[in-house]
């Protein structure tokens, strides 16, 4: 006997191009700024400006690992993937993470070793410049790449897009704390370098938390199944939903719905309102792949 053994649906050429966007921004973005960084952080002395770069050069890295793996994430199901591959999303999240981390890690150590040493004043011209302009281009990779994950509905590139955004504060942390050094106290810079690493730490928990679900099935919110049986309760045909049970497998839902229709149609008008509730519902962006089980209801 013949049976098909692999989804047939092919990875979605729109979305694919939209990851591409999103790896091309992030690493363009992320590269530009870790060099610039890491050259203000040599010149200048800044404890808080050598924690931003170290932010900036784990970016960077996860930038490629972002990038290698949506393309896998990407790839059409197989035989030893007959689901598909887009289980590696939320793994590309942990590394992200892990590369937040390692860069949190490397600007705490640093300040207390400042902490530990002399402290001293930092010139306020070129970081100025150049961390006022790292925090205006991660506002705009921010923006940008929020979209694409709205609308992909990707972890990954939602996590990248998160982690642009506390960039942008630890920018505006790291320049405090150059200019706090300046015309207040000199440790401001080391405070400042600490600051920036626990905000990294922060931003790093919350992606490990989200990713952690996705990983080890967690379901759909209360307001998306409301959301998944009022969409299927909008089809001709349907008397009640009164099962529905789902859970994640990486970025998207798989759902299974039990659903009452009338005994007395034909198996044939069973089998259409069945596949008319699972196009329905496979078109909200948080679901995948759903399985519709009809059961009858006499109706008086």
């Amino acid at each position: 006997m013949d049976v098909r053994r692999v989804r047939t649906e092919l990875p979605d050429s729109r979305r694919q191009q939209l990851y591409m966007k999103a790896v091309m921004i992030a690493l363009g973005g992320n590269l530009l700024l870790a060099v610039s960084k890491a050259l203000l952080a040599w010149i200048s002395g800044s404890s808080a400006v050598f924690s931003d770069a170290a932010n900036s050069v784990s970016d960077t890295f996860y930038s490629i690992l972002m990038g290698v793996g949506l393309y896998l994430s990407q790839r059409p199901a197989d035989e030893s993937h007959p689901q598909g591959h887009s289980r590696f999303e939320p793994f590309v999240s942990l590394f992200i993470a892990i590369g937040m981390g390692t860069a949190g890690t490397f600007a705490i150590w640093q300040s207390i070793q400042r902490f530990l040493g002399k402290s001293m004043a930092i010139e306020t011209g070129w970081p100025t410049v150049v961390l006022m302009g790292a925090a205006l281009v991660k506002v705009g990779m921010y923006r940008n790449v929020r979209k694409i994950g709205e609308e992909t509905n990707s972890p990954a590139i939602r996590a990248s897009a998160n982690d642009n955004l506390s960039d942008v504060l630890t920018s505006i942390a790291a320049l405090a704390g150059v200019w706090g050094s300046r015309y207040v106290n000199p440790v401001l810079d080391q405070v400042a370098g600490l600051v920036v690493g626990l905000w990294i730490f922060r931003a790093t928990w919350k992606i490990l938390a989200e990713n952690f679900g996705y990983m080890a099935g967690r379901g759909a919110s209360p307001e998306l199944i409301h959301k998944i049986v009022e969409t299927a309760s909008r089809v001709s045909g349907v008397l009640n939903v009164h099962q529905v049970v789902s859970d994640y497998v990486g970025p998207q839902l798989r759902v299974d719905m039990h659903v009452d229709v009338d005994a007395a149609i034909s198996l044939k008008r069973a089998h259409s309102i069945a596949e008319e509730i699972k196009k329905n519902v496979e078109a909200l962006p948080e679901v995948d792949l759903v399985f519709v089980h009809l059961e009858p209801k006499e109706v008086r």
